[in-house]
């Protein structure tokens, strides 16, 4: 394999990017490039599973955009080019995941939070094609968003998710109820959980939807039987009102959450409620496990 001859620079990087940075994600079945658009860590949900620390405030305050799309460039070569297998983390990455996935736009809060998202997504979308000219595996790269879905609504996201459309995107939406109490204990938001399933409608009417649901055990309290059968129930709306959902991934937690109450299913049980997504809603319904975040 042809090293980059920018090969030592982009190693150098990885460990003083403030925005952009790859990850090993099983559940992609690849190479993820991930972007924070939320380093400030402000979040309009308060999840009980969250590994964010809000305790402490970050180093970066703000999107720097001309940083963020310097790293954004640099990572995307690095790994469109194969020079990523070469560096001590990711040398070994097995033979079937080394390739490019997608560009997820995340954060440590909600990314659609992030005023200009439209004006961002435009901007990563030529870099992904300026990158593409050179490497091809760019090209054919994903732009996901992993999103709560609660911000759908406003113009500017509505306008950002055009724009993903356009340029090979998929979103991954959250949905971990079923029921307005549940949505409320695990999300601790003020935003309603009407308004987020109003935005997964109509959305999914749009563009078809894969639908992130973790599940845990909350004080020792895995999800009521009705709980989940609320959650399919919510899921079985969505469709009939004429929404597309490609995918629903169900997992639970894997790393130590900031909340001392909150802990993992097993994998037994995160099958079971995968299996019971298929049968009551029909939709392809897949369970990962030692999974967080993508």
């Amino acid at each position: 394999m042809q090293t980059h001859p920018l090969h030592s620079q982009h190693e150098r990087r990885f460990a003083t990017n403030r925005f952009v940075y790859p990850v090993l994600s099983r559940r992609s079945g690849g190479i993820s490039v991930g972007v924070n658009l939320n380093p400030d860590k402000v979040c309009n949900f308060d999840c009980v599973y969250c590994q964010v620390d809000r305790s402490t405030r970050s180093e970066s305050r703000f999107v720097e955009t001309d940083q963020l799309l310097t790293e954004l460039r640099d990572v995307l070569r690095t790994v469109a080019s194969g020079d990523l297998y070469q560096t001590p983390k990711f040398a070994d990455t097995p033979a079937a995941l080394r390739r490019l996935n997608d560009i997820a736009f995340s954060g440590d809060g909600e990314p659609t939070t992030y005023k200009n998202f439209d004006e961002l997504m435009q901007l990563a979308a030529d870099v992904k094609q300026e990158v593409g000219a050179e490497f091809p595996a760019a090209n054919e790269a994903k732009m996901v968003l992993i999103t709560n879905a609660s911000m759908f609504h406003r113009p500017h996201v509505e306008r950002g998710l055009a724009i993903l459309d356009a340029n090979n995107g998929e979103v991954w939406a959250k949905l971990d109820a079923g029921t307005e109490a549940y949505y409320h204990t695990i999300e601790r938001t003020k935003v309603p959980f009407s308004q987020v399933l109003n935005n997964l409608a109509n959305a999914s009417r749009v563009r078809p939807l894969v639908i992130q649901s973790l599940f845990l055990r909350l004080a020792g309290e895995a999800p009521s039987p009705g709980e989940i059968d609320a959650y399919c129930d919510r899921l079985n709306e969505t469709t009939a009102a004429g929404g597309a959902i490609k995918l629903v991934q169900v997992y639970t937690v894997a790393r130590k959450p900031a909340e001392s109450i909150v802990g993992a299913l097993s994998d037994e049980a995160v099958d079971a409620i995968r299996d019971r997504v298929r049968r009551r809603t029909g939709l392809r319904a897949e369970s990962f496990y030692g999974t967080s975040g993508y």
